[in-house]
């Protein structure tokens, strides 16, 4: 019986051992896939801007990155021309400024860089002007100009204000003379 007890534990583990291997082999594969397959985020093209929506005159951020970020690239655009993006801080980085006569709508921005490849984003661009004041309203900093009307009409509320303050108070002491009498 000791024999037979021997061979079937010699089978069990023969078993447990190819099935470890298989394991193990399965392992090996799926993280060989993965580490083949995650591609690197430097072999990313893009480009941001920041703002992407600016009114005509103002200054925009641009940052890129091309395969490799140790050269410049191009950045053109209607809405303010061509300007060449430079490493930094493992991107490529410019600034310019979007020129005041430039009308309102959208532009694409282009990105080619040095190994031609290419990205492109959008820039929103605003009508720069501006309402001259709010709407006159009330009395505060959208009252009329002085000696325009506007400014007599606080001074007749404020003495409205005042007759209404003295009839109440002598409406008070009428009654209070009214209640001692009682």
């Amino acid at each position: 019986m000791s024999g037979r007890r021997s061979l079937a534990a010699r089978a069990a583990a023969r078993a447990a051992a190819r099935t470890a291997a298989g394991a193990a082999a399965t392992v090996a594969a799926v993280a060989g896939v993965l580490l083949v397959a995650v591609p690197a985020r430097a072999a990313d093209v893009f480009i941001e801007l920041n703002p992407s929506t600016v009114e005509s005159g103002y200054l925009v951020g641009i940052r890129a990155s091309c395969t490799e970020n140790t050269q410049p690239a191009t950045v053109e655009s209607d809405a303010f021309g061509s300007v060449e993006v430079r490493p930094q801080f493992d991107f490529l980085t410019a600034a310019v400024t979007v020129p005041a006569g430039t009308e309102a709508g959208s532009y694409r921005v282009r990105l080619r860089c040095p190994d031609d490849r290419v990205a492109t984003t959008t820039l929103y661009v605003l009508d720069p002007t501006r309402p001259s004041r709010g709407p006159a309203t009330g009395f505060g900093g959208t009252a009329g100009e002085p000696g325009s009307g506007d400014q007599d009409a606080g001074g007749v509320l404020a003495g409205v204000g005042v007759v209404a303050l003295a009839a109440g108070g002598l409406l008070g002491l009428v009654t209070l003379r009214r209640r001692r009498a009682a």
